[in-house]
């Protein structure tokens, strides 16, 4: 954890000021995620107590897509951003925020809220979305219009690749925006 912390820190001071002040325009809904009977669906997103979670702005590795691993192994990028996931919410156990739902339920009915949400590292508090981000695990989501979704994402995701941190250390890692987007031209 102290790596992570002096790796992360100074990635998201900035990010802290931001995600604190809008979060303080309103009350908004609060989901602490337990210890227990937390379901990970990808790398961005999990359920627990029938709701549906995913992060506002974060767009993890796409499951079905292979990177070559230092074994020379293809490994399934979107279990690589899942696990490294599943361990941040087992350390870190963060709180997270409602700022908004997904309107289209997803196979079982649910809706799904998107959330940002807060970690403790030490005496800080941290942005999961920047800490995922940040270690190479995640990237950040684009929109529609092909902005992103959240410019500090961005930022940190071209640090992190420029770090060769996480996922990025591999050259065949398969970028989600990009597997995505393919996918779109060839509709």
């Amino acid at each position: 954890m102290r790596n992570l912390k002096r790796i992360v820190l100074p990635a998201v001071t900035a990010l802290t000021g931001a995600a604190t002040a809008v979060l303080a325009e309103e009350a908004r809904p609060t989901y602490p995620i337990p210890a227990v009977g937390v379901g990970l669906s990808t790398g961005d997103s999990w359920s627990y107590g029938g709701q549906q979670f995913r992060l506002y702005g974060v767009q993890a590795c796409l499951r079905g897509t292979f990177f070559t691993n230092g074994a020379g192994r293809k490994t399934d990028c979107g279990e690589a951003s899942l696990a490294y996931l599943a361990a941040l919410l087992k350390d870190t156990r963060p709180t997270c925020y409602g700022v908004g739902e997904l309107t289209t339920p997803d196979q079982l009915g649910r809706t799904t809220t998107i959330v940002v949400c807060a970690v403790k590292v030490g005496s800080s508090t941290l942005d999961l979305g920047t800490i995922l981000i940040t270690q190479g695990f995640a990237f950040a989501a684009y929109k529609a219009d092909g902005m992103p979704a959240y410019v500090p994402y961005a930022v940190a995701e071209r640090q992190a690749a420029d770090r060769k941190a996480g996922l990025w250390a591999y050259g065949d890692v398969p970028h989600p925006v990009q597997v995505l987007l393919k996918a779109v031209r060839h509709q």
